[in-house]
């Protein structure tokens, strides 16, 4: 769309999109014929900055590198990078990121589409964007379709540890009571745990590089306390080499329990929505569970009640119950009346 001009008081002003680029502002002209001229020439000049910038022929094999040099996420790269090879990035739209999804995943659904295609691919390009190669590009999400996670809650946790060992069973109490992620609770040692504080040090994960302090509930300390184990500093607590070796015993237990199967990552979708349910704010789960958005924690695990009574809650309220409050209303309700 072709630059167009508007008026606002007595300034002309011009908005629209110019080589993929949103372009909008004033110019400073009264005069209608001035202001279609300027306007003019900002697209004209424009197009020659997209066609004939310094960086106007930068493809995304380039930007690709340029983003795995800058240590960014490697992962799902290879396939989007063979599909783009040499295509220029300012050949690159919305819309053409979304077909490629459908060509490298042609049966996968939204979600799996969204993550890795959508995502990486305009990570990269705006990556690129941030060094000035190319415009930002922004991409519609494919449709998803939201189900409600499956828990791991404490009576769940606590049928599955009477059948498991007591490595595995204080494994499960750890996740569900600190919201860890199964591949950083098989990577702590005991010199990062304290249980006379009840805290503990929870590792690094591919998703969240910095280590974050975890309280230890009563029931945690009671489970890791079971373990036996000389607790040596560099000593793992859970005993696991790697998460993939929980996952064969894990499997075991559940069918020796005879519990619906939940994975360890269950225990992850436990901690945030029983903290949410107890009226713990999104902010706070997010914070103690690791996640570094606020908003994933409450698109994942914020799922409306469906009890229509939950609404008397309102009326629960401290001020609902004040009886000062009560009194001046009171009050002036006498007032009106006389």
């Amino acid at each position: 769309m072709s630059l167009t001009t508007y008026k606002r008081g007595r300034i002309w002003h011009y908005r629209g999109t110019v080589a993929g680029r949103e372009l909008r502002g004033t110019t400073k002209a009264t005069d209608k014929g001035i202001a279609q001229r300027i306007a003019a020439e900002l697209e004209a000049a424009e197009w020659k900055r997209h066609l004939d910038g310094p960086h106007a022929h930068v493809t995304f094999a380039q930007a690709a590198l340029a983003y795995l040099e800058a240590e960014k996420p490697d992962r799902f790269i290879a396939q989007i990078a063979a599909h783009w090879k040499d295509t220029l990035l300012r050949e690159i739209t919305g819309e053409g990121i979304r077909q490629s999804a459908f060509k490298l995943y042609p049966t996968a659904k939204g979600a799996t589409r969204n993550r890795q295609v959508i995502v990486p691919t305009q990570a990269i390009i705006n990556h690129a964007a941030g060094l000035n190669w190319c415009q930002p590009v922004r991409v519609k999400r494919f449709p998803v379709e939201v189900k409600v996670k499956e828990i791991v809650d404490p009576e769940w946790a606590e049928a599955f540890s009477a059948h498991a060992s007591p490595h595995l069973g204080a494994l499960c109490t750890f996740m569900l009571g600190t919201g860890a992620r199964a591949g950083q609770a098989v990577a702590l040692t005991w010199g990062g745990v304290d249980l006379t504080a009840r805290e503990a040090n929870v590792p690094l994960s591919r998703k969240n590089n910095e280590e974050h302090v975890v309280h230890l509930a009563a029931a945690v300390v009671a489970a890791l306390e079971a373990i036996p184990s000389n607790r040596k500093p560099d000593e793992l607590v859970f005993g696991y080499e790697r998460r993939d070796s929980v996952w064969q015993p894990w499997k075991k237990a559940v069918e020796r329990a005879e519990l619906p199967y939940r994975s360890p990552h269950c225990c992850r979708h436990g901690f945030a929505t029983l903290l949410l349910r107890a009226g713990v704010d999104v902010k706070t789960v997010a914070a103690r569970g690791g996640w570094k958005d606020a908003t994933v924690v409450l698109r994942t695990y914020a799922h409306a009640i469906s009890d229509l009574t939950v609404t008397d809650a309102i009326f629960r309220t401290k001020s609902a119950q004040n009886p000062k409050i009560k009194k001046s209303t009171a009050g002036k309700e006498r007032k009106k009346s006389s």
